[in-house]
């Protein structure tokens, strides 16, 4: 379901800057590829994927749900979902967002990262898998 990357990305060379934010490396979400590269990889990637789960871990509630949205709205999932299960709190929180149910929770968020996770399922063993911590305003319209 999601939007058109440009054809002349390869998906070795999505694949390479997607694992280049290897979660278990990262301490930070400073871009380590160019913004509009890193967006048409995971537009690439994405769409190759039977469905995707986001986990965002924000440093509020409104940031974390404004970040859903922008990211659902560049996958080309409607951003219409229901803000009522989200504790509207001012400490950090942690929303997971699934692809396939179009639902979402959300939690305390203790950790120091800020950012988005991506999980791709996918019968393909080169598509699956999870990309991330990825910048929280990566979608953003400026």
């Amino acid at each position: 379901m999601s939007a058109s990357p440009p054809t002349d990305l390869t998906l070795d060379k999505a694949l390479e800057i997607l694992k280049s934010y290897d979660c278990a490396r990262v301490t930070t979400t400073k871009p380590l590829a160019q913004p509009e590269e890193l967006r048409n990889s995971l537009l690439l990637v994405t769409s190759l994927s039977s469905s995707q789960n986001l986990g965002i871990c924000a440093d509020n509630s409104q940031q974390g749900l404004i970040t859903l949205g922008s990211y659902l709205a560049a996958l080309g999932y409607s951003s219409n979902f229901e803000q009522e299960n989200v504790d509207q709190s001012s400490e950090p929180v942690y929303l997971k967002f699934s692809t396939q149910k179009m639902s979402y929770y959300s939690s305390e968020y203790t950790g120091e990262y800020r950012g988005v996770l991506i999980a791709c399922q996918s019968e393909d063993d080169l598509i699956a898998g999870t990309y991330g911590h990825f910048p929280l305003d990566l979608f953003m319209k400026n």
